[in-house]
């Protein structure tokens, strides 16, 4: 049988591509790395590195015990965690979505954390790509997303729907085509992409957001209303981020003809175990989702 611990540090050597980095982060010597790779060799009976130099490349048996024992450590992790003591309110919960989404879940999550003190909220908003690779790194325990993964280690389930709303200063009563060309367009990360959904199914004059005057932009999903509520300009926001603006009264946002909405999908790491924590933090935010 095969020594999981040499497994290990085969592993970490192939990821970190380097002798003294792997015997670094496993808390070891260079030569104990060396050593457990020359172990792997003698027991397999086959070369596992070209070695040249301080540098290296995968031999064809290298590359196949890379593939098998990367399932392998992943078990042995997943048997740790399966086998441990799994309190469903204990320990750090990392989330991440993007920033709508946040705005609506975030302070429910901090006031399931009051109630269960050792339960740690470790919350992020960021973009889809940024939360699907967080999740398939294992950088993060759950994630919600306004699309569906790209990445195989992803795993996706429809969770709630979010309706994007026209939003105008509070002036504008009737948001017709020639009022928003006059008005211009507020940008942000998600703006062309909200546009093109919302507008591109209610306006037969919209080709692309690139139509409007650009008034501003911000990437602070609390800060985008700001200038339409100034007068500036238009936006297209999903409904949790216009619920949240704190002056409501200079806004005005409209729900038009065809309505239109994001799915938004829960999101975790189809290769983990989802602990008791998680569990409890995913229940939560179906109650207000």
């Amino acid at each position: 049988m095969i020594n999981p611990v040499w497994l290990r540090s085969f592993c970490t050597l192939v990821e970190v591509g380097h002798f003294t980095r792997t015997a670094e982060r496993l808390h070891m010597t260079q030569s104990g790395v060396s050593q457990h790779v020359r172990k792997l060799e003698d027991q397999l009976a086959r070369p596992l590195l070209i070695r040249q130099g301080k540098q290296f490349t995968l031999t064809e048996a290298g590359e196949r015990l890379y593939r098998e024992a990367k399932e392998v450590i992943r078990s042995l992790a997943n048997l740790e965690q399966l086998v441990a003591d799994d309190p469903p309110y204990e320990g750090v919960v990392r989330v991440m979505s993007p920033g709508s989404v946040g705005l609506k879940l975030y302070p429910h999550l901090l006031a399931l954390q009051r109630l269960h003190p050792g339960l740690i909220i470790d919350y992020r908003f960021a973009p889809n790509a940024d939360v699907e690779n967080a999740i398939a790194t294992d950088a993060l325990d759950v994630g919600f997303m306004t699309r569906l993964a790209t990445l195989d280690e992803v795993s996706c389930q429809p969770i709630a729907e979010e309706s994007l709303l026209l939003v105008t200063p509070a002036a504008v009563t009737t948001p017709d085509w020639a009022t928003l060309v006059q008005l211009g367009f507020i940008d942000h990360p998600d703006g062309a992409h909200h546009a093109g959904l919302l507008l591109g199914a209610n306006y037969p004059e919209f080709q692309h957001s690139n139509l409007f005057a650009k008034k501003g932009f911000s990437n602070q999903i609390n800060l985008i209303l700001e200038p339409v509520s100034m007068g500036l300009g238009f936006t297209v926001l999903p409904a949790h981020a216009v619920a949240a603006f704190q002056q409501p009264q200079r806004i005005n946002s409209h729900r038009l003809v065809h309505p239109v909405s994001e799915i938004l999908y829960l999101s975790v790491n189809r290769n983990r175990v989802v602990t008791g924590r998680v569990h409890s933090v995913i229940a939560e935010a179906r109650k207000w989702l």
